[in-house]
């Protein structure tokens, strides 16, 4: 998918909600149990429920390799499914790769061509050489680890080298990589202070920001100092949204929440546009 469709579906759904598919089979209700794949058919309730209100969906690849084999298998359907039933909704592989540039080619192989996702999540830490694999592949999308939205983060990324916050040095050298126009950023949404500088940096780059709902990011916040002229986010939000019921409801409860979060959306697009 390019930049210009993904920004199309936006305006078109007024919302630039991605909806994290990370399913932990403890927590999803108890007749899904039941099924041959208890996954896969909740993920299929889930995107059911709520593809109207969405642009993106974004499994978390940690939740589905615990489970081994069977998880891959719920992995390979998901997206599958998606891009069969709903090939204009936006797909993120949540998998933080990044190594040395032969393992990233063979990572980009596996997520781009074999599973067909839209885009990637990728580490900075080793350089251009392990990012560049993921960035050579057309209308895809790597999608840089910048400032994230963990306690850890103020670890490293925020830390001055040469005079200079860690996470501003890897958004300026990354722009020199070649095919830079295909990434994108992960920026927590529980950094919102941070966003100002940010669009300093990378004023029309899209940035995925996790972190709203669970983890107390404020919408309204980031969108204040995130918000590009052609949108420029992707407001992730996981638990808030699939975890909102237990019992056989749960898709319905699921909409609910992401019908919440879409309206405020529209109201901001419709503000801002």
């Amino acid at each position: 998918m390019t930049t210009q469709e993904l920004i199309d579906q936006i305006r078109k759904k007024k919302s630039f909600l991605c909806i994290g598919l990370d399913v932990d089979i403890q927590k999803i209700p108890p007749h899904l149990l039941k099924t041959a794949d208890p996954i896969f058919e909740f993920n299929k309730a889930i995107i059911e429920a709520t593809h109207h209100l969405c642009v993106a969906y974004k499994p978390n690849t940690a939740f589905y390799e615990a489970y081994g084999l069977k998880g891959w298998k719920s992995l390979e359907k998901t997206i599958h499914y998606l891009n069969q039933e709903y090939p204009e909704i936006y797909t993120i592989a949540d998998a933080k790769r990044g190594d040395i540039g032969n393992t990233s080619s063979m990572y980009a192989k596996a997520f781009f061509e074999d599973l067909a996702f839209d885009s990637i999540t990728v580490a900075p830490y080793m350089g251009k050489d392990s990012v560049e694999p993921f960035l050579a592949f057309k209308d895809k999308h790597t999608i840089l680890l910048a400032l994230t939205s963990n306690e850890g983060a103020f670890d490293f990324q925020t830390k001055k080298v040469a005079h200079t916050e860690f996470y501003k040095h890897v958004l300026e050298t990354s722009k020199s990589w070649k095919n830079s126009e295909n990434l994108m950023y992960v920026v927590g949404a529980t950094k919102a202070a941070y966003f100002k500088e940010i669009r300093k940096i990378v004023p029309t780059s899209f940035l995925l920001v996790p972190g709203v709902g669970a983890q107390g990011g404020n919408l309204q916040e980031v969108c204040k100092y995130g918000l590009s002229e052609n949108i420029g986010l992707l407001i992730n939000s996981s638990r808030g949204i699939i975890y909102a019921s237990k019992e056989e409801d749960f898709a319905k409860k699921a909409a609910l929440k992401a019908t919440q979060l879409q309206q405020e959306m529209e109201m901001i697009l419709n503000r801002s546009l």
